[in-house]
């Protein structure tokens, strides 16, 4: 709402600016927060497949089961 008047009184230019140059941010952000879900990613799967080289059987997490079912 306090948006709306401030833009009201910038050139169209600015506000088109403001608008592409936070979708930049946003864009860059979402990316460097998929890296580190990759990252995390790779890591369990790391640590997984030593623990079962170790012989030690892991039950999948009830939690994360339910999210895969409901996706």
């Amino acid at each position: 709402m306090v948006q709306e008047k401030t833009e009201a009184n910038m050139p169209k230019e600015e506000i088109i600016g403001y608008h592409k140059g936070s979708i930049n941010t946003l864009v860059a952000e979402r990316n460097e927060l998929l890296r580190l879900v990759q990252i995390t990613e790779n890591l369990l799967k790391a640590h997984v497949a030593e623990l079962e080289k170790l012989g030690v059987k892991l039950q999948p997490d009830s939690s994360a089961q339910k999210q895969a079912n409901s996706a």
